[in-house]
């Protein structure tokens, strides 16, 4: 199924990038019982880059985006500690992947598999332009 973003015309000469399932343990959560430790969450990414910065003329990793920037920005971000919610995990790391200079829109989603016995996640997903983000930057 197409996403209605994938419409928008800035996208329309982006490749998209993308991390799937990359297993982390975070301490996250409202109930007690979340409480008592670190979680798994999955996190999904997609990062939009246009072809302009992420076409290798010489096959050189430095040509484009490279997954561990991706990576290291989900490490530092779990290292600063715990978070309640996923939506402001989702956030954070939405704000800190649009401010790679080549990023022009993340779709990222977090899901926490173990919460409920009864069905296999529980989840959020954000999709944010670079343009979104700035605006985010400027409010008060």
């Amino acid at each position: 199924m197409a996403s209605p973003e994938m419409n928008n015309p800035l996208l329309l000469q982006c490749r998209k990038l993308f991390l799937r399932r990359h297993e982390v343990w975070v301490q996250i959560g409202v109930h007690d019982f979340e409480k008592s430790g670190p979680q798994r969450v999955w996190i999904d990414v997609d990062l939009y880059v246009p072809y302009a910065r992420s076409t290798p003329r010489a096959d050189r990793i430095e040509e484009v985006v490279d997954y561990d920037f991706v990576r290291a920005v989900v490490a530092e971000r779990i290292r600063q500690g715990p978070v309640e919610l996923q939506e402001t995990l989702c956030d954070d790391l939405v704000q800190r992947l649009l401010l790679h200079p080549d990023v022009q829109a993340v779709r990222l989603s977090t899901s926490k598999p173990d919460v409920y016995p009864d069905c296999e996640a529980v989840g959020v997903e954000v999709f944010r332009f670079r343009s979104d983000a700035t605006e985010r930057e400027r409010r008060p």
